[in-house]
């Protein structure tokens, strides 16, 4: 494992995604990595869904909810409860988790300063929706230069003050894209793509869709790799799959599959 070296005075920046099953239990071993990383001289921005958190909400008041093509359908009595769940209870614990490790954070989400501009992504299929139109990087900057981290729940909020439920993985890349992060890491609750028993350092596209037709990719990892690659064409240098030790597996674009770095 090698650990990038920065040769020049700009900041580099890693936009850390976590997703619902993994940050309900996340090790002494994520807070390390995010202090040696800040060390390093990286400004982080962590942002996070919170599926598990929103489905014992849902289910707890009756409401229930359909996922299609990866995208939570939600309806209007459903938008109140997923806003409550990700803004008052699992961005605070995430905030607290890494205030209690001595690392600084501020919990964000759409509303603040309008940071995730959004409009309705398609109401008619998906309900309370959002597609991001514009991402506040001034706020970011601000807390980044302060040496803050930035956690950011999944709420977009349209001009006139609607939430809508964003995808997790979309609001990762596209926050990626806004800062020109170096590199975005999913941080799952495996260490990265298993083929055959063996973890994967490395992946290009060719062969992650060689393995999903093969079969040894398969079920939640289809999406994350697809999301992967992606955010891969949409410009951001390297994607990595990786567990809460923030190990695991590379995903190349084709224009750095010779000259890649991991965490």
């Amino acid at each position: 494992m090698t650990t990038f070296k920065s040769t020049h005075h700009t900041a580099r920046k890693l936009v850390i995604k976590l997703g619902g099953s993994t940050l309900e239990g996340l090790d002494v071993a994520f807070f390390k990595k995010i202090q040696e990383l800040q060390q390093e001289g990286y400004q982080i921005i962590i942002t996070h869904g919170g599926g598990p958190a929103i489905n014992r909400t849902l289910a707890a008041n009756n409401v229930t909810s359909t996922i299609i093509n990866g995208i939570r359908v939600t309806t209007a009595e459903a938008i109140d409860l997923v806003k409550t769940t990700l803004i008052g209870q699992v961005n605070p614990f995430l905030v607290h988790e890494l205030n209690a490790a001595g690392i600084q954070a501020i919990g964000l989400n759409g509303f603040d300063g309008l940071l995730l501009e959004s409009t309705f992504l398609d109401e008619a299929i998906y309900g309370y929706v959002g597609h991001i139109e514009k991402v506040n990087m001034a706020l970011l900057d601000v807390m980044l230069t302060a040496n803050i981290i930035p956690v950011i729940a999944c709420i977009g909020a349209t001009v006139d003050g609607q939430a809508l439920n964003i995808n997790g993985d979309t609001v990762a890349s596209e926050v990626a894209l806004a800062v020109q992060a170096e590199s975005l890491l999913l941080v799952t609750d495996v260490a990265g793509i298993r083929i055959e028993g063996q973890y994967k350092q490395e992946a290009t596209a060719a062969a992650i869709d060689e393995w999903i037709a093969d079969g040894h990719i398969y079920g939640g990892m289809i999406p994350k790799v697809q999301g992967a690659l992606a955010c891969l064409t949409a410009g951001i240098p390297s994607v990595q799959i990786v567990d809460d030790t923030l190990t695991g597996t590379t995903v190349l674009g084709v224009r750095h599959s010779h000259n890649s770095h991991t965490i």
